[in-house]
């Protein structure tokens, strides 16, 4: 067999695993995205809990092959936020419930019954402790912070 041959037979192999793994991946269904959310108790206190939201499979642009979406959600604002290192933030209450979008950055969140959490680059927080003792949040490492603030409802 020539090197050539060997070459065309190997790309073709790799163009048919290719296609195998994009028909694949369009009829499986997509994971749930994971969120951070920190609430209120009956008492005023704040807590992290867990939240997903639900996705499936289906068609955002035509005719691009399906992929993971979730219902469409009403979103009449958004707001950057910007902080540099070493911001820090006392005890305050969210001004809406709103889902924060970390786009980088480094922040850290304590809760009133103690617990710290670390949120970068990727992660999101719905915070819905409108009310009771709050929270303190802070910027953690080097570089500024931002946050995509964008307040909907997941119940919704």
């Amino acid at each position: 067999m020539s090197r050539l041959t060997q070459i065309l037979l190997f790309m073709s192999l790799c163009i048919g695993v290719a296609n195998t793994h994009a028909e694949e991946s369009s009829t499986q269904q997509p994971e749930n995205v994971q969120y951070t959310r920190i609430v209120v108790d009956e008492n005023g206190d704040s807590h992290f809990s867990s939240g997903e939201i639900p996705m499936a499979l289906g068609s955002y642009a035509q005719p691009e092959p399906k992929l993971g979406l979730s219902k469409t959600y009403q979103a009449a604002t958004a707001t950057l936020f910007s902080a540099p290192p070493g911001y820090f933030g006392d005890w305050h209450t969210a001004i809406r419930k709103q889902f924060l979008f970390h786009l980088s950055g480094i922040s850290e969140i304590v809760v009133s019954d103690g617990e710290t959490r670390r949120f970068k680059a990727g992660d999101i927080v719905l915070v819905e402790d409108t009310t009771g003792k709050g929270h303190t949040a802070r910027s953690v490492g080097d570089e500024d912070i931002l946050i995509l603030a964008v307040p909907f409802d997941v119940d919704e």
